[in-house]
């Protein structure tokens, strides 16, 4: 199947030619025509499978068919994070090259009076986070009753990060008549409740099994104690001669203290967050990409939309509080038919999110402690099997009495005996402030 079998002018395959890509990616192959036909689309892939392009090639084809006769824009597309809108609208802007179609991205965090001038111009295209576009909108910078076609990309996230009333607010000020593409990583049950008030009778396009995660993804867990988890990415580092390598943290002050321990180690590294501006986080990225420092230290959501080719190694330096963030974090590697390899340094305090993570994707990840970094307490294992009752009875007591840390079950206590497994219910504050 080539790109101009499924519908694409020939502009359009000629720019997807210059960048590579010759044959569609099974979303796009179903997206693509679902979305030429102008009915709604709600579609869900794993991440790094081409869902952008899934939406942004037709969405371009359809505009390309008649020609903007207002300001516009003539279409919509919300993305959740900075990074996520930049790389999107990098997109767009790649995939036109070719066309008359003009785009242009808004988001927080840097000056709002050049993003007004470019809509001043007219455009057909505009990719925006919520809160930014709300902002242009009470400043009268953009007007949204020429939209045709809106877009939520990653709308979980949205979600997860507490967008959902920004989203109605827009909705409210969009035509009535339009077509609405809803792309997401995921289909959670939130989601599921959003489509049905935003969608009408749209075509379902999935093509993995729900929160299942990158088959070239080899995972692996190293159990490690909290206070040697940084010693320990370290050794890993130089061991293994890991040149670019993803860290995820919880936090955007722990994202901080690992760059500087690892700084401090003779391994450059930097931090991208909230609370970094956004030409820091530009800066830091390319930097990345460059090869120019080892390490990139992030928080979830300043993650969410990093597209880095051939990224070979994402570590979980800790577990994320939400089970399916997991997915969304490992999905960074293993892009585009490449593998990659995603490991998590688990200290006991963690069982709990590791049981929730293994019943999520069901599987077992691998276990592999290195010499030097045994934890003082092991992490559950997946719960055995049920004893017989009669046999429970001739050894009163549960047996020799020792602590059983091992066949612990699936979100119980972990084997340090704190039970505090990470606060799994704070996850929605803290990933909307990161």
């Amino acid at each position: 199947m080539s790109f101009s079998s499924l519908g694409l002018s020939e502009q359009l395959v000629r720019a997807t030619s210059e960048q590579g890509y010759e044959t569609p990616s099974p979303i796009q192959a179903k997206a693509i025509p679902a979305v030429l036909s102008g009915k709604d689309v709600m579609a869900a892939a794993q991440t790094g499978t081409g869902k952008t392009a899934g939406f942004t090639l037709p969405l371009l084809q359809r505009l390309s068919e008649k020609p903007r006769t207002g300001k516009g824009p003539r279409a919509l597309i919300l993305a959740p994070t900075r990074e996520l809108a930049a790389q999107v609208h990098d997109n767009v802007a790649r995939y036109s090259a070719y066309l008359p179609t003009r785009s242009a991205v808004v988001f927080g965090g840097v000056k709002i009076n050049p993003q007004m001038m470019k809509l001043r111009k007219g455009l057909d295209v505009l990719v925006a986070t919520p809160g930014r576009l709300m902002d242009l909108y009470q400043q009268n910078a953009v007007r949204l009753n020429e939209v045709e076609v809106l877009v939520l990309d990653e709308a979980d996230r949205m979600l997860d990060m507490g967008f959902i009333r920004d989203i109605r607010k827009i909705l409210a000020l969009l035509p009535e008549k339009r077509q609405n593409l809803l792309f997401s990583a995921t289909f959670s049950n939130e989601i599921r409740s959003l489509a049905q008030g935003l969608l009408d009778n749209p075509v379902q396009v999935e093509v993995a099994a729900r929160n299942t995660t990158a088959e070239r993804v080899k995972q692996s867990v190293y159990p490690v104690d909290q206070s040697q988890k940084t010693a320990l990415l370290s050794k890993l580092v130089r061991d293994h001669s890991w040149e670019q390598v993803l860290v995820f943290t919880r936090t955007k002050h722990g994202a901080n203290r690992l760059t500087q321990k690892l700084e401090r180690d003779g391994i450059t590294a930097a931090a991208i967050h909230g609370n970094k501006s956004q030409g820091a986080r530009t800066r830091a990225l390319n930097e990345f990409k460059q090869g120019d420092i080892r390490v990139l230290v992030a928080t979830d959501i300043a993650a969410r939309g990093l597209d880095i080719k051939q990224l070979p190694q994402v570590v979980n330096f800790e577990l994320p509080n939400v089970p399916e963030d997991y997915v969304h974090r490992i999905g960074r590697t293993g892009r585009a038919g490449e593998s990659g390899h995603a490991l998590s340094l688990v200290s006991a305090d963690e069982g709990k999110l590791l049981a929730g993570i293994e019943k999520l994707i069901k599987k077992q990840l691998p276990r592999t402690v290195v010499d030097g970094f045994e934890p003082t307490n092991n992490l559950p294992l997946k719960p055995k099997a049920k004893a017989d009752p009669s046999k429970a009875r001739k050894r009163p007591g549960g047996g020799n009495g020792k602590p059983r840390s091992f066949g612990a079950k699936p979100g119980g206590r972990s084997g340090n005996g704190n039970g505090n497994g990470g606060g799994g219910q704070r996850g929605r504050s803290q990933r909307a402030s990161a």
